[in-house]
């Protein structure tokens, strides 16, 4: 079952496969989803298949680019979730706060940063992607400059409505996970993931607009697929664009 987090005031692989990234489209929205998971919760498989189902998915003029970000509170002394982080738990946290929710919870789908739904709820995730694709998209465009020595080097440059300030976000990201779950509710059961997330830095921040050369570590380098750059509001706030780059 999933496990809820009473205290917002505690603020604190695999296959190196698909799922395939879509080249960009001109015009087309981005929407960012983002499931928050864990390997010790019963309920998450499902959700974990739903989101590779959707995972760099295209409809109604929208693109869907995928993270599957493992929260760490279902880790305990003897068991942990190998890509669990608590850099993951408190960004679901501040997610709680903006969003005006009692908790934090397993598996929980956050579209484009807008809005939350059960992460298992086929019907409710499309509902809120077809009406995050109706917002206005930035355009971020991203290239590798280098990836060597484990450290990666892009260009960024994007830009999004009006003036808001927004941080500019890059996940690096494993496309295809498998494992044999030794420990939590889903002891002894074999797990498929897609779109995890390994790490996420905040590369730079502007208002309105971002132009720069950012450098970051690459974790697990010989594990990692791609790569997902996007700009969102400060605190939790709505996704304002994002972009994908497959690494060499």
């Amino acid at each position: 079952m999933s496990r809820l987090l009473v205290p917002l005031l505690l603020l604190t692989a695999a296959s190196r496969g698909s799922p395939a990234l879509a080249p960009a489209v001109p015009n087309e929205a981005v929407v960012l989803v983002e499931l928050f998971t864990s390997e010790g919760c019963s309920s998450c498989p499902p959700a974990d298949a739903l989101l590779a189902e959707l995972a760099d998915e295209r409809a109604s003029g929208s693109r869907i680019v995928a993270l599957s970000e493992h929260v760490d509170y279902w880790d305990g002394p003897d068991w942990r979730d190998r890509f669990s982080s608590p850099v993951f738990t408190q960004r679901q946290q501040a997610y709680a706060r903006r969003l005006g929710l009692s908790s934090v919870y397993t598996p929980q789908l956050v579209v484009a940063g807008r809005t939350d739904v059960l992460g298992s709820d086929r019907r409710a995730a499309r509902a809120a992607i077809a009406l995050a694709a109706r917002e206005p998209s930035g355009r971020v465009a991203a290239r590798i400059v280098s990836a060597a020595a484990a450290k990666l080097s892009l260009r960024v440059d994007a830009t999004w409505s009006g003036s808001v300030p927004a941080d500019v976000l890059v996940a690096v990201v494993q496309d295809r996970a498998t494992t044999r779950v030794a420990g939590g509710e889903n002891a002894g059961r074999t797990i498929e993931h897609v779109a995890v997330a390994r790490s996420l830095t905040a590369v730079g921040s502007g208002a309105g607009a971002f132009s720069g050369s950012v450098t970051l570590a690459l974790p697990d380098a010989n594990r990692a697929g791609h790569v997902v750059v996007f700009v969102q509001e400060r605190e939790g706030g709505p996704v304002l664009g994002a972009s994908t780059v497959l690494l060499p």
